[in-house]
């Protein structure tokens, strides 16, 4: 008897070593080969990064430092920010830690007259006012490179946050690859600005000297830009992005170029129109319009693109307000204003956008058996139609027109859209005089944004521009160009950017939570408002008894009125009492159900996982023991 206890003990103890020593192993192989597993049970997995990210981070060559700055100290008592701050952080981590050693990470809290603060301000972050009394802080990131390029976040903005992940892996790649972007412009439009070419303009012996376009002014900001004479037959080899404008009259080698730029990897932005209101060539010797029609028919049709170039869209849900001919404000329903509902707000290229406006714009749709997938950046309401060219120019001088058998369609019409996937050359032959050599015929992997629309581009319908002492100041009143630079931007990328999507919101809101400050709300303000009306009676009262005054205007009351006047007073001070009890039980049910989630996070929970842990180990000791008496 006396041996098995002590076999017992001895093997008991064995276990528990045993244990211990297993449970150090798998700490240690953890922390060696799994330190980078992870199991995100979130929704939208917002503490995963993509694996487009994974690219970017595998591609860096040269170390990279990234100094997030926030101000810790300084924040407290601001919890959402802080929360979003914590999520920041994290997602940084994740990218040190997948980087190879490539990325250095350091954190910092720039407190007031530091050393640190001057170090942000230096970098170029902003730090954001929080109060009255002057004080901010800084919630942004710097990051450097070996050659001392520097790329920075100024402010994170947490109602950008499903972009968050976009944004750090596009500040990544361009310090890991800080060659610029080249943008390669062919148009047909003068959006560089010069003579009026308006046949009209020029019979009357008056040239008009025309503005560069803003759009273009803000794209050379921004990138290298180029652009191309409109009969280039070449685009030129280190061309990132190629942007079309009204392409019109192209020739099969202008065709050919483009097809092979699109096939060989690169990125396009193309904008067609079924009649561009900008192109002054479009006008005849009478000054009268003329169909000016943009379309890239046959290199649609390998991109698996449909665009009917005789079709304008119709919107009578979003039409434009403008002035009539007769001066009188109306409703162009060809002049479309698109809104939040009008735009996708998935997509990294126009998540940020609320406001775009568009002319004589036509439709977009995916070819039946296409290979190419064609996802919608804008699109109309369901209250769209379709007129003619010819009965569009007619309402230039009356829009109202436009309503004449316009007829909803219940459908949302496709504006612009992103197209990508795989596709083959549109040519069957070579053109004349190109060699067949490096001829390629076919792409895994297209990237195209198409725009159904040129006018867009035009500074009327996006920008006011003055002039300040000698410097030209915009004022944008809708985000038009704020759309053109995103777009570039994502195409001028890293192919792996134009995977990463807008991410899931990180901040869950406690529905419950917020059920309760509603309710309790609403009764507050029922009771309020009730006490309320109850105390100007009662002041109302007072001021009649008060206004009851002899000749000698001495204020002479009776015994009534007397007691009349203490009761209203003391009444009065009842309401006032009631409303500040009213006011303090306004967070009583919020409070109590935080104290219950307190209890069952702190104490409820453990000791459930306590006892159940308990019970496992008393039912496997029974079962060892069990086995040794078998024996």
């Amino acid at each position: 008897m006396h041996s098995k206890s002590s076999v017992k003990r001895v093997s008991f103890t064995t276990a528990l070593v045993a244990i211990a020593f297993v449970f150090l192993t798998l700490v240690l192989l953890n922390n060696t080969i799994f330190n980078k597993t992870r199991l995100d049970l979130t929704q939208g997995n917002v503490y995963s990064i993509t694996e487009g990210t994974h690219q970017v981070l595998s591609a860096i060559e040269e170390p990279i430092t990234l100094y997030f700055f926030f101000s810790n100290k300084a924040s407290e008592g601001l919890t959402t920010l802080r929360n979003y701050a914590n999520r920041v952080k994290s997602l940084l981590q994740e990218y040190e830690l997948y980087a190879g050693g490539k990325i250095k990470l350091q954190i910092i809290d720039p407190e007031a007259f530091s050393e640190a603060e001057d170090k942000a301000a230096e970098m170029g972050l902003v730090a954001a006012p929080i109060n009255a009394a002057g004080d901010s802080i800084y919630f942004g990131l710097a990051g450097t490179n070996s050659l001392d390029d520097k790329e920075i976040i100024a402010f994170f903005d947490p109602s950008q946050e499903s972009l968050l992940e976009y944004e750090l892996s596009k500040l990544v790649h361009r310090l890991s690859d800080p060659t610029p972007v080249k943008v390669s412009v062919l148009s047909s439009l003068p959006i560089q600005g010069g003579m009026n070419p308006n046949p009209m303009a020029m019979q009357m012996g008056q040239p008009q000297a025309l503005p560069q376009w803003a759009v273009l002014s803000q794209l050379e900001q921004l990138y290298q830009v180029e652009v191309l004479e409109p009969t280039a037959e070449t685009i030129p080899e280190d061309t990132k992005v190629l942007m079309l404008v009204h392409p019109k009259d192209l020739t099969d080698a202008q065709l050919f170029a483009i097809d092979q730029f699109v096939l060989n990897g690169g990125k396009t932005l193309v904008f067609v129109d079924p009649t561009a209101d900008s192109d002054q060539q479009g006008a005849n010797m009478m000054g009268m319009p003329a169909p000016s029609t943009s379309n890239l028919s046959s290199l649609f049709s390998a991109w698996g693109i449909e665009f009917d170039d005789s079709a304008i869209v119709l919107d009578a849900a979003k039409g434009l307000e403008i002035r009539m001919p007769d001066g009188q404000p109306g409703r162009h329903i060809g002049y479309i204003g698109l809104d939040k509902d009008n735009i996708n707000g998935q997509d990294v290229v126009t998540t940020s956008l609320s406001s775009i406006n568009v002319a004589s714009a036509g439709a977009l749709r995916l070819v039946e058996g296409a290979t190419t997938t064609l996802s919608p950046l804008m699109t109309s309401s369901e209250y769209a139609d379709f007129t003619d060219i010819a009965k569009y120019q007619m309402a230039g001088q009356n829009p109202e027109l436009l309503l004449n058998d316009f007829e909803a369609r219940n459908a949302d019409l496709i504006l612009a859209a992103r197209v990508s996937g795989s596709a083959n050359t549109a040519f069957d032959s070579l053109p004349e005089g190109i060699d067949e050599e490096g001829w390629i015929k076919s792409s895994d992997d297209i990237q195209l944004i198409v725009v159904a629309d040129t006018d867009l581009l035009t500074d009327r319908f996006w920008v006011q521009s003055s002039n300040f002492f000698g410097e030209t100041i915009l004022q944008p009143f809708a985000n038009n160009g704020d759309f053109v630079i995103n777009a570039v931007d994502n195409l001028g990328g890293n192919s792996a950017l134009l995977s990463i999507r807008g991410r899931g919101q990180y901040q869950r809101p406690f529905d419950v939570v917020e059920q309760l400050t509603v309710e309790a709300e609403a009764k507050f303000r029922e009771q309020e408002q009730q006490l309320q009306q109850q105390l100007e009676e009662t002041e109302s009262q007072l001021a009649q008894l008060q206004n009851q005054q002899m000749d000698n205007s001495a204020l002479v009351l009776t015994v009534e009125q007397e007691d009349a006047l203490a009761s209203f007073v003391a009444k009065k001070l009842e309401i006032r009492k009631q409303l500040r009890e009213v006011q303090h039980q306004l967070n009583k049910d919020i409070e109590s159900l935080g104290t219950t989630v307190k209890l069952l996070n702190i104490v409820v929970f453990p000791l459930l996982l306590t006892f159940g842990l308990a019970l496992f180990a008393r039912r496997y000791r029974l079962k060892m023991s069990a086995s040794y008496q078998v024996k």
